[in-house]
């Protein structure tokens, strides 16, 4: 086990992405604490896979205190920061309101702000033990290029990639390591919504002929499912990317590597 003794934070970790984050982390031997608004998440009902729930709105600076005081009390420490929660409002500028412009920014950008500035005391003490600390913000694919109708949501993670890169500044001299991932497609909660929605996804057309569109356009012919993106995790997690940091690791499928073809 990579991970063993380490002490983990996910962000979202009830969610798609989150979830099987906090299963790999577990795996590896993290004590991980799953953050999100419900114990359930984005699912039915929450299968007990061992970690420890707190209840956290990112958007919420004492939310954010109250977990990073949680840790501080049970452990002393934390070696893994994953930034994992956001929302995408699937609309163009003119059709976003002011109120979802905001909302977006709340949860994805301040939210990876909050969790991580009351966080920062807790990595640097991880490095003072002697073990590593690791942040990871999840970036998008959609911080590089766009999907039409989603122009908060690719707004919002520029800002991400952006303050990724100034975290790493900022924080290497001290031994914490900050990167981000940025996920294509990936087969969760979220990205069923864009298919059934109005936006740039399901537009009412028929959910499994699009999902195969979805699928064709890539040059693997697939899109990513949440394991995919918990592998990554995992590794930039551990000590072996122990020279990984202020980089944007793109997960896509190879879907941003490729010119797109002219429908003739």
């Amino acid at each position: 086990m990579t991970l063993e003794g380490k002490v983990a934070l996910v962000t979202g970790g009830r969610g798609g992405i989150g979830r099987a984050v906090v299963k790999r982390l577990m795996r590896e031997g993290a004590s991980v604490y799953a953050a999100d608004l419900t114990e359930n998440g984005s699912l039915q009902q929450h299968d007990n896979d061992g970690s420890q729930f707190v209840k956290l709105d990112v958007t919420r600076e004492d939310d954010a205190k109250a977990v990073a005081a949680t840790i501080k009390k049970e452990h002393g420490h934390l070696n893994i920061l994953v930034n994992a929660a956001g929302i995408e409002i699937e609309k163009t500028i003119e059709d976003t309101s002011l109120e979802e412009w905001n909302q977006s920014f709340a949860v994805n950008v301040t939210g990876t702000f909050l969790t991580a500035k009351y966080t920062l005391p807790l990595l640097r003490e991880a490095v003072k033990q002697g073990t590593s600390s690791s942040i990871i913000n999840f970036g998008s694919y959609d911080g590089y290029i766009a999907d039409p109708g989603l122009a908060a949501y690719c707004a919002t993670k520029g800002a991400v990639h952006a303050l990724t890169k100034a975290m790493a500044c900022d924080h290497g001299p001290e031994g914490i390591r900050v990167n981000a991932i940025c996920p294509g497609y990936v087969d969760t909660p979220m990205l069923q919504s864009f298919f059934e929605g109005d936006g740039s996804g399901g537009q009412g057309g028929n959910i499994e002929s699009l999902q195969q569109a979805v699928r064709d356009v890539h040059p693997l012919r697939t899109y990513g499912t949440p394991e995919d993106i918990a592998n990554l995790v995992n590794w930039l997690a551990g000590d072996e990317a122990r020279y990984a940091s202020g980089q944007l690791w793109v997960l896509d499928g190879g879907l941003s590597a490729q010119v797109q073809q002219m429908k003739l």
